[in-house]
């Protein structure tokens, strides 16, 4: 086993080596595959699972856990409760209320979101740095996520999208607190041009193909969170006007590798050993490249 040197205290470093991904449903989770694939490559002996666990049953697996258990990833419907658990949460997890990775220490679980930084560096791999305006379709939990990696990426201008206008008051209020103006919008239109979209719709959604296109006409690039059924809707209508449309594959695999620095140091800004590798490592594991 590597040895680890924690860069905060409290880390259950030497001992403490079970991890795992919760959710309701977790079957279709890709989590085990990609934290496997960073953890053979650092050379750490750890475990890494899924198990299913609703939102009711949070607290009383979350207490019968043994002090060798090191972490936890967290899917839907688990990341408010999550939020509501941590003793101690970052900045990213504060505006979003939502925690996707638990880090158990002596003083209780802290909380992180790395959806956030998922989806800006998922943008960096697509070529987007930075953005002036931008759209998100859907107002649900990744909505706001999206909402704080675009005011990250610069964003003072957001449209959000959804079947209820009104449903965007709730990403009004976080647009606030990052100096983003948040205006709601009907899935119908009509929509004005951006830089950037952001579709944060589950999998099944159905959307009518001539509201896929106008979104699509004036939409600029599409990164849709979806990646289990690929090609969407709307990336379909992207796809067809010759314009990028990219998967929720690459948050997937950005948002891992920070959740793999929290248990490995404590800290989803602390690069890896030879991270580079560790990164390839778990592209290979779900994109086979």
């Amino acid at each position: 086993m590597a040895q680890l040197v924690p860069r905060q205290p409290g880390l259950r470093v030497l001992t403490a080596r079970r991890l795992a991904v919760w959710g309701d449903p977790i079957d279709h989770s890709l989590s085990p595959r990609l934290h496997a694939a960073a953890y053979a490559e650092l050379g750490y002996d750890w475990e890494y699972e899924r198990r299913r666990v609703d939102e009711a049953a949070f607290a009383a697996t979350l207490a019968g856990l043994s002090p060798a258990w090191r972490g936890l990833s967290l899917t839907m419907p688990l990341k408010s409760v999550a939020f509501r658990t941590a003793v101690r949460r970052d900045r990213r997890a504060q505006l979003t209320r939502a925690v996707n990775t638990l880090l158990f220490t002596p003083h209780g679980p802290r909380g992180f979101n790395t959806d956030v930084g998922g989806i800006v560096a998922s943008l960096g791999d697509a070529g987007v740095d930075g953005v002036g305006t931008a759209r998100i379709v859907g107002t649900g939990a990744t909505a706001t996520s999206a909402l704080v990696a675009l005011g990250e990426m610069g964003a003072r201008d957001v449209f959000v999208v959804a079947r209820r206008p009104e449903a965007a008051a709730a990403l009004a209020a976080v647009g606030s607190e990052l100096g983003v103006r948040v205006r709601g919008a009907a899935l119908e239109g009509p929509h004005p041009d951006v830089e950037l979209t952001i579709a944060t719709l589950p999998g099944e959604a159905d959307i009518d193909p001539a509201v896929a296109d106008a979104l699509a006409r004036a939409g600029g690039p599409l990164l849709d969170v979806v990646y289990g059924t690929w090609p969407t809707p709307l990336a379909v209508a992207w796809q067809a006007r010759g314009q990028s449309a990219v998967s929720g594959l690459g948050m997937l695999l950005h948002q891992a590798l920070l959740q793999v620095r929290v248990f490995a140091a404590g800290d989803p800004d602390a690069r890896l050993p030879d991270e580079d590798a560790v990164l390839a490592a778990m592209r290979r594991a779900i994109m086979g490249d």
